[in-house]
């Protein structure tokens, strides 16, 4: 695997691969790996003839100072398990090769209401800060394919969007969140939890399952009311948000249509962690 850390050592070692018109699969990561990050490099490296991964923190997406700064960063641990995951290319930036000219140009992107449910309702400024770093590395590397967890489904919505928005020649590619045995969704974050907050987290899952295994037996709002109760019950964990909207707008609904597609949602604070989870019902 090689690694680049330049932009300019990027472009050397993509011109090789476009020169031979090879297939670039894209998994853009903020480190941290987990399996999940591995189960999207292998479906890249499975569909493409070679696979590009970036590891960037992008300061532009979090509108909590603290969130950032607490964000794992564990580099050499990435890099081993890139190598053995067998992904070609790592790119490995700074944020001044990322932002030569400063990271103030956020506000150029509107999603519309995309990015004002869910989590745009809670972090404000979060999907321009997500528009802003995704354009750029689209720009930069200039692949076929790209590559992202559907765990964070609003932000592949947003990704779709931009795509849209902007024309890239790039196809999308959503894979399934993956979870640990015991439900948990696969994240960076969870590294951060103690062991109580870890066990503890488990009771976001099984409540967004209550839903989906409930759905044609009592109301929306009952269900996730019960739902809510059940991830709170220790006092322990705090809901941000649970709904149920529609897959294709993100807005919120009250009822179910047979013919429409659906996503519980939910955002809860372990502690000072804040998980996300969501799964289609």
């Amino acid at each position: 695997m090689i690694i680049a850390k330049t932009v300019t050592d990027l472009y050397q070692n993509l011109k090789h691969i476009r020169a031979q018109k090879l297939k670039i699969g894209f998994v853009p990561t903020m480190g941290a790996l987990h399996q999940g990050h591995i189960s999207l490099v292998k479906r890249a490296k499975a569909e493409n003839d070679r696979v590009v991964v970036s590891i960037f923190v992008n300061p532009t997406q979090f509108n909590n100072p603290e969130d950032l700064q607490k964000y794992p960063r564990m580099p050499e641990k990435d890099f081993e398990m890139l190598q053995n995951a067998d992904a070609d290319l790592l790119f490995f930036p700074t944020e001044k090769e990322i932002y030569p000219e400063g990271s103030s140009g956020k506000n150029g992107f509107d999603f519309g209401n995309l990015e004002k449910v869910l989590e745009g309702k809670f972090r404000p400024g979060h999907f321009k800060g997500v528009g802003q770093v995704v354009a750029r590395l689209f720009e930069i590397v200039g692949a076929d394919r790209a590559y992202f967890g559907e765990k964070d489904f609003q932000q592949l919505a947003i990704i779709r969007e931009l795509v849209r928005m902007k024309k890239y020649q790039v196809e999308i590619i959503g894979c399934p969140t993956l979870r640990e045995p015991d439900g948990l969704a696969m994240s960076s974050r969870n590294l951060l939890l103690t062991r109580e907050m870890r066990e503890e987290a488990t009771k976001i899952s099984k409540a967004l399952f209550h839903i989906r295994d409930n759905r044609n037996s009592k109301s929306l709002s009952d269900l996730i009311s019960e739902a809510t109760a059940m991830i709170e019950s220790t006092g322990k964990l705090r809901v941000e948000y649970l709904e149920v909207a529609d897959e294709q707008t993100l807005e919120p609904v009250n009822d179910l249509i047979k013919s429409k597609n659906y996503r519980c949602l939910a955002a809860a604070f372990a502690g000072n962690i804040r998980l996300i989870d969501n799964v289609q019902i």
